[in-house]
């Protein structure tokens, strides 16, 4: 029975082409091979009998990784500074993974607030796990955008030194964190955490010895 409805909208098909849009007769056979030789196709490669299976939806390390995204943004951000309500939500889609919707919502926040540095920042994060880690023109637009507005927050460095690599540039991070440490007041939050990632980051480039993950320095 699935191929009656597939066999009709063949026929349809070509009575539209003859009929109104005036095919010349010529073609015809011509029109008729090409419809058959679709058929054919779909017949050897298809499965019409099948139902249609939904598309994936964003892995669990997808959601993971969004979790953990909004996490460390929000250490640069005193708990008093609430982000505005298009963050909020774009947070909950970034907390599942679905990172267009998160930047589409984004968009909305920054084309209502330009001077919204979180959400710019947020933006960035958005686009580049959308592009899969990918350092992409936008992302980067948007990191800017994030430091122009508040260039006394360490955000918009901190993630970029991380798209940066997650693109493969380790040296670029060092820079740019190594840069970060040095400005950074002796009793900021955020310092403790940046320090350790970059030890971290100094043993993965053999440059000095892996942390203690003991704490204990032995």
């Amino acid at each position: 029975m699935t191929w009656l409805p597939i066999m009709a909208l063949a026929a349809l098909t070509f009575g539209i082409a003859v009929y109104a849009l005036k095919l010349p007769r010529n073609l015809w056979m011509l029109f008729a091979a090409a419809l058959l030789f679709g058929l054919a196709g779909y017949a050897m490669q298809g499965s019409p009998d099948l139902a249609s299976a939904p598309a994936a939806g964003p892995s669990a390390q997808q959601s993971e990784t969004g979790e953990l995204l909004v996490e460390a943004r929000r250490e640069f951000y005193p708990d008093t500074a609430l982000p505005s309500r298009f963050v909020v939500t774009a947070d909950a889609f970034a907390r599942r993974g679905q990172f267009e919707h998160a930047a589409n919502f984004l968009r909305n926040a920054v084309s209502e607030n330009p001077r919204d540095g979180e959400a710019w920042l947020a933006l960035g994060n958005a686009l580049v796990e959308h592009a899969n880690g990918q350092l992409t023109a936008a992302a980067l637009y948007a990191y800017s955008q994030a430091e122009e507005v508040q260039p006394d927050n360490p955000a918009p460095t901190y993630f970029l030194g991380l798209a940066l690599l997650r693109a493969g540039q380790p040296g670029q991070t060092r820079a740019l964190w190594s840069e970060l440490l040095e400005e950074a007041p002796a009793d900021a939050a955020w310092r403790p955490a940046l320090e350790m990632r970059l030890q971290r980051l100094d043993a993965l480039l053999g440059i000095g010895p892996a942390p203690d993950s003991s704490g204990t320095g032995q």
